[in-house]
């Protein structure tokens, strides 16, 4: 700590200790002022400059040092003062105190806050350099709210003070003159309770609804700052005009339609997107077909003995292709014209907020969902442009069966994928640079996983750093990899490239509007999935953070709502409830919290763990891999989170995420009745370990007493 900021605390704390021990914060209550009121008129009658100096520097002093009672201070001010001087008095030395009181955080903690938090710090002070000025102005509108604490958290951002200071000047004015008047009535008052008289109680609840009126007047500021900038329809051809046909686009067509809104969807490729088309369906496929396989490989512990499966990959992908074909018409063009959605063939671009150019057709719209989707990451790996290598976008034109597979990414897609082809036949390499696989989740988690990969003969490069694609004797190719210690060559047949996705932002024309990205390239939005832009919107996985299905359609709601309807209502998205599973054998199934997010957001924690090898039915089945982990408030049934391993996870999953959106504890969930046997009685027997961990023993203690009384037993009970 430099010896400026050491000063500076110093000179804080010794503040601090003769405001206390002096006993000001005794003086400063309403008694106090009540009965020191007259002999204060007395010295403002005959000293009125020193007085009002005096005040002015003693409220300055208070707001900066974060001191308690500036809000009797601006009681007593009105009472002094009257309305008019009273008002100018407080708000200018309650502004310049908070600029102050920002100032002291800004020279005490920044500097170290953004060495230790780079990364989440300036996400927010992007926010702030975008919206900061607005958002302030409405949290200081709201007069009860801890004002010190916004000049604190402020002072940690990177708002210019200026800034600060004359949104605080201003949007701390209401509140101060609801005081203030308070105030002139302070000798009527007698107790803080008389600050809601009628009269009183009518200003706070029009400053309560001032946010409200703030914000649709910066709404139309920024539709007219829009329409100065750009050339604004004076009508428009579409209500909604969605850009992208995936899961995201499709949900928001529909409920845009279902509304009876007039819509547009454009889609450059299929509809149906990557889930229909290269990701959840044939991937589901691919797996059904690899587990058919694993299954003939087991029957022999069952007492079946088939023999080793033969493999007809061709029909293998036939299948695949088959469950395609007969979910597209859910997706398909017709389908969704027949509901009122114009479909539109091609590349759409914006050219302003309102106008979208699809080919020659410019189509004006008042608001616009981007649902444009995400594609395969290929990192730049050198060599790799001498191979075709493999991605969950072309993997499913695959025609024969690789010999060898190297799959490169440990994460959730790169797992599925390697799994299914080692069961189908392939011997499977699979790298990850991290030190275990599915990165997200607990280890105890992936290391089940990957013990169950390795038992079907994959071969496990953790903690390797892929360097090159290399060529190889006999012309074929390797990729050359290094784990910490020694580089070694993998050879392989195909290269599976499972790194992530990144969201598809080129070519729509948004870095010319202005519209900003993340540092993961997925589009800026709000909770309400707002862009800078106040009509243009975004859903799906070009919005981030979870690039899942559900995830789409549950963004797609909330935009299309938010689009249509803002002017009245927005909702915010919440990803609490949030499920997600990781369709390996064994599956994995999360909702809320898992124990290493708990960790890193610092949120208590309590674990409760039930393992399946006791589940009846996993005994039954023969598959007593996995468990149940649920995480709950210390000492209470509320759940923060579950996950699940084992067969039929999935499925499991759905029980805890409903209980998890409905407020439903553990003590409702062992209270419900589940059929016997079934992998869901998984559910109830997690919720009975936790409630034996939480048994109220002083009132079994009483009870075995009770019983030993009724029984004659003249020990009494235990």
């Amino acid at each position: 700590m430099t010896k400026r900021r050491l000063l500076l605390l110093c000179l804080i704390a010794l503040a601090f200790a003769v405001f206390f021990l002096s006993g000001a914060d005794q003086w400063l209550t309403l008694d106090s002022l009540k009965a020191e009121q007259v002999r204060f008129r007395a010295w403002l009658a005959a000293s009125p400059w020193t007085v009002a100096g005096g005040f002015f520097l003693l409220y300055v002093a208070m707001a900066a040092l974060s001191l308690p009672g500036a809000a009797l201070l601006t009681l007593l001010g009105g009472a002094l003062f009257g309305f008019g001087w009273g008002l100018v008095l407080i708000s200018f030395a309650s502004s310049i105190g908070a600029t102050l009181a920002a100032l002291i955080a800004r020279t005490l903690a920044r500097e170290p806050l953004e060495r230790r938090f780079a990364a989440q710090l300036e996400r927010i002070n992007a926010g702030i350099r975008r919206e900061g000025a607005f958002y302030l102005f409405t949290l200081r509108l709201i007069p009860l709210f801890p004002f010190f604490v916004i000049n604190l958290v402020m002072g940690l951002t990177r708002m210019r003070l200026t800034t600060f200071y004359w949104v605080s000047q201003l949007g701390m004015l209401p509140g101060t003159a609801v005081y203030v008047n308070a105030g002139r009535e302070l000798g009527q008052l007698q107790s803080l309770g008389g600050i809601l008289s009628p009269g009183l109680l009518g200003s706070f609840v029009l400053v309560g609804l001032f946010p409200w009126l703030a914000r649709g007047a910066v709404a139309i500021v920024k539709r007219r700052r829009l329409a100065r900038r750009f050339a604004r329809p004076r009508r428009f051809d579409q209500d909604l005009v969605v850009i992208g046909g995936g899961s995201a686009g499709l949900v928001a067509s529909y409920i845009a339609a279902a509304v009876r809104a007039r819509v547009a969807l454009v889609e450059r490729d299929a509809l149906g997107g990557d889930c229909l088309n290269t990701g959840c369906v044939p991937s589901k496929a691919l797996i059904r077909a690899a587990r058919a396989a694993q299954d003939i490989r087991r029957a022999p512990r069952y007492g079946v003995a088939a023999g080793e499966p033969e493999v007809d990959f061709a029909a293998v992908m036939e299948h695949v292709r088959g469950a395609i074909r007969a979910i597209e018409p859910h997706d398909s063009r017709e389908r969704y014209e027949g509901l009122g959605v114009e479909v539109v063939e091609g590349e759409a671009r914006l050219e302003d907020p309102w106008r979208v150019r699809v080919g020659e057709r410019l189509i004006t719209t008042r608001h616009v969902i981007i649902a444009s989707g995400a594609s395969p990451r290929v990192p730049p790996l050198p060599g790799l442009e001498a191979i075709e290598a493999l991605t969950s976008d072309n993997l499913w034109r695959l025609e024969a069966l690789p010999g060898r597979l190297l799959v490169l990414g440990g994460g959730p897609i790169g797992c599925e994928l390697g799994q299914s082809f080692a069961c189908l036949g392939s011997r499977v390499t699979l790298v990850e640079m991290g030190e275990q696989l599915l990165p997200r989740e607990d280890a105890e988690v992936a290391a089940e996983v990957a013990r169950q990969l390795d038992e079907e003969g994959i071969e496990l490069r953790l903690g390797c750093r892929a360097l090159r694609v290399v060529e190889v004797d006999g012309g074929g190719h390797a990729l050359e990899v290094d784990d910490g210690e020694a580089t070694a060559l993998l050879p392989f047949d195909r290269l599976l490239v499972a790194v992530g996705r990144q969201a598809n932002v080129e070519g729509l024309g948004l870095e010319a509007l202005g519209v900003e990205t993340r540092p993961d390239g997925t589009l800026a939005v709000d909770g309400t999935l707002q862009s800078v832009l106040p009509n243009v919107w975004a859903c799906g996985d070009v919005a981030g953070p979870y690039q899942l299905t559900h995830a789409g359609a549950h963004q797609a709601w909330h935009a299309t709502v938010n689009a249509l309807f803002g002017e009245f209502k927005r909702f915010r998205i919440s990803y609490r409830a949030l499920p997600a599973v990781t369709f390996t054998d064994p599956e994995v199934a999360r909702v809320g919290l898992n124990e290493r997010e708990a960790m890193a957001q610092g949120v208590p924690f309590e674990v409760t763990r039930y393992s399946l090898a006791e589940l009846d039915r996993a005994i039954a089945d023969g598959q007593r891999a996995g468990f149940v982990k649920v995480l709950t408030v210390p000492g209470k049934d509320r759940l923060l989170g579950a996950t699940l391993v084992g067969p039929g996870a999935g499925e499991m999953l759905a029980e805890f995420t409903l209980a998890m959106t409905r407020g439903i504890g553990l003590n409702k969930l062992l209270g419900t009745v589940h059929p016997y046997p079934t992998r869901s009685e998984a559910v109830k027997a997690t919720a009975g370990v936790w409630k034996n961990a939480h048994k109220p023993e002083r009132l079994l203690r009483g009870l075995s007493r009770y019983f030993a009384w009724r029984r004659g037993d003249a020990r009494r009970g235990d």
